[in-house]
């Protein structure tokens, strides 16, 4: 996380307790309770939980959960080495609705021989489903990790309209 003051707060979801963070620059991260890196609050973070932003944020993430709205606007303060901050933003490109393949997403960036690190960037993006990571699926069209689990990334697709049928399991 940057250095600077960290505002938090949490809200329900249908797919579980989400934990939401900004900083002076924007919205830093959003967790599943219970997901792989999930971020926890610090001793020098304030629970804000009528921050504006924050605010903000939960009720687009609401609009999402009900399909009203498929593109999130909300600034991004995202914390990353350069190369998981070119992922994450490379996420950003990819369209409700739409899946990619890890191997797309590596040549997206110019580096289709970085398959593996594009798909770890991936599992560290620290802003589920604002940066839309549960659309990117494996080389076989199978779902594949997901740092919120699984059964979330399936129930995300399936909100956005596509057949998880589609999708294997793996």
């Amino acid at each position: 996380m940057n250095t600077q003051v960290t505002h938090y707060t949490y809200t329900d979801s249908p797919l579980g307790k989400l934990l939401l963070t900004r900083n002076a620059k924007g919205l830093a991260g959003i967790w599943f309770e219970g997901q792989k890196y999930e971020a926890k609050p610090q001793p020098d973070w304030q629970e804000q939980p009528g921050d504006k932003l924050l605010q903000t944020t939960i009720t687009q993430l609401q609009g999402y959960f009900d399909n009203e709205i498929k593109k999130f606007e909300l600034p991004l303060a995202l914390s990353g080495t350069d190369f998981q901050e070119s992922v994450w933003q490379e996420l950003l490109n990819i369209s409700h609705g739409e899946t990619i393949t890890y191997g797309e997403l590596a040549a997206r960036l110019g580096k289709p021989s970085a398959v593996r690190a594009a798909a770890a960037a991936v599992g560290r993006n620290p802003a589920s489903i604002i940066v839309p990571c549960h659309r990117v699926v494996g080389a076989n069209g199978s779902l594949t990790g997901y740092a919120g689990g699984l059964d979330r990334k399936q129930k995300l697709l399936k909100i956005e309209q596509l057949s998880v049928s589609d999708f294997a399991l793996n």
